[in-house]
């Protein structure tokens, strides 16, 4: 294992476009993930499930070629040193040396709490896309899709396909925010507003509403109805499911453990993919949020540089694309401070230890707060409360600590 030329951690689409691009230049990789099928949350359900011909693609020269392994369910849960990961797969811990890392985490939801957002049956966006995809069965279920960004749109069609009754799609940013954002994308990435077109094509009939806001979810032992507030009407829809989406966060965990520098909540690279650290590259969601494009061409980059072969002017071209199509998601789709009325002080804001947004509130930062509320202190060790945190009282998140997931005893007294 040690052996390989490249290692990378996450199979998403940065991390097959960074193995394939390595494998073609005769590199030997081996590719981590935490997951048993490879794709990460866009590809996801593995080869067989995709229907991006680009992951079909790279599959086709990656599954069979002998300079490849792939990790399959191996959790990557820290540093073992300077130049090592601590693994955890099957039980067991293992210590793999890494001479050159490719970090492709990608990225978390952002959750932004709103009464009943605790309830059963109400879930992310991209949580419940990833469910549907796992097999649930949401057959003749009724769904409310609610928050803000294109994963809204990608959730409900998703929903749709299998069996679903999108019942509303309510887009928290107003129709002229949302006009400029089309503009941008007709005229300089005319590839996405044709995506863009035949999405709404498909979901014509569901009804659509913008400057919306969540009031609450309702309900006992289950969702049963969302009530959100459309400019001046405030409205109640029935339902047995709640996809509520306000955008993603870089996942930064393990780049922050091997003592990578990060800049405004990303790891920090340079037009090459590198990092603060010699010897790692970082590519995709957990370098900014931009899409499948950024990730497949970041990934390409990062691959080539950790190889010393210089990016083609194409490849340049392809990342400049999508970084551009970044920065206009980023400008559009940035959560508004009139989100923060969502949260009422009873609302729980750290679900893990049902710490409410009253007993935070008085608090000048996460360390004090988590000293006298024990937020943060649960299973997911902040990472889901954090930037809910930074958003309602800009608060800076909590620091990522050893372990970065939860594990196993045996895994973690190998932790140096």
């Amino acid at each position: 294992m040690s052996a390989a030329d490249l290692h990378i951690v996450g199979a998403g689409p940065a991390g097959l476009s960074a193995a394939h691009s390595a494998i073609v230049a005769g590199a030997r990789v081996c590719l981590i993930d935490n997951d048993h099928a490879a794709g990460g949350q866009v590809w996801r359900g593995g080869p067989a499930a995709w229907t991006d011909p680009r992951a079909r693609d790279i599959w086709k020269t990656l599954q069979a070629h002998p300079n490849f392994t792939h990790l399959r369910g191996a959790q990557v849960i820290g540093s073992a040193g300077a130049d090592s990961l601590l693994l955890e797969a099957g039980g067991q811990a293992l210590r793999l040396d890494v001479a050159r890392l490719l970090v492709c985490s990608g990225a978390r939801e952002l959750f932004l709490p709103f009464p009943g957002w605790t309830l059963p049956g109400v879930t992310g966006a991209g949580g419940l896309q990833a469910l549907i995809k796992g097999g649930m069965p949401v057959a003749d279920k009724r769904i409310v899709v609610a928050g803000s960004g294109p994963l809204l749109l990608a959730t409900a069609a998703t929903a749709i396909e299998a069996g679903a009754k999108v019942v509303a799609i309510v887009e928290h940013q107003g129709l002229a925010r949302l006009s400029r954002f089309g503009l941008g994308l007709l005229f300089r990435h005319q590839d996405k507003i044709r995506q863009a077109l035949a999405l709404f094509a498909r979901l014509r009939k569901i009804p659509y509403f913008t400057g919306g806001r969540i009031v609450e979810a309702r309900g006992l032992d289950a969702v049963r109805s969302l009530v959100v507030t459309t400019g001046r009407a405030r409205q109640e829809f029935a339902c047995d499911l709640v996809a509520a989406g306000f955008g993603l966060v870089p996942d930064i965990d393990l780049a922050c453990a091997m003592g990578c520098e990060t800049a405004g909540g990303a790891i920090a690279v340079d037009a090459l993919q590198k990092t603060s650290r010699p010897g790692i590259w970082a590519a995709g969601e957990c370098t900014g949020i931009g899409g499948v494009d950024k990730a497949i061409a970041e990934g390409r980059i990062a691959a080539l540089d950790a190889l010393e072969t210089s990016p083609s002017a194409q490849d340049r071209a392809a990342l400049g694309r999508s970084h551009d199509f970044a920065a206009l998601l980023a400008r559009s789709f940035v959560p508004g401070d009139s989100l923060k009325a969502m949260c009422r002080p009873e609302t729980i804001v750290c679900r893990c230890e049902d710490v409410a947004a009253a007993s935070l509130a008085p608090h000048r930062g996460w360390r004090e707060a988590k000293l006298a509320t024990r937020v943060g202190m649960g299973p997911c060790q902040g990472k889901t409360c954090g930037p809910a945190c930074q958003f309602l009282f800009g608060w800076a998140p909590p620091a990522p600590r050893m372990p970065i997931v939860p594990a196993g005893a045996r895994a973690l007294s190998q932790i140096e």
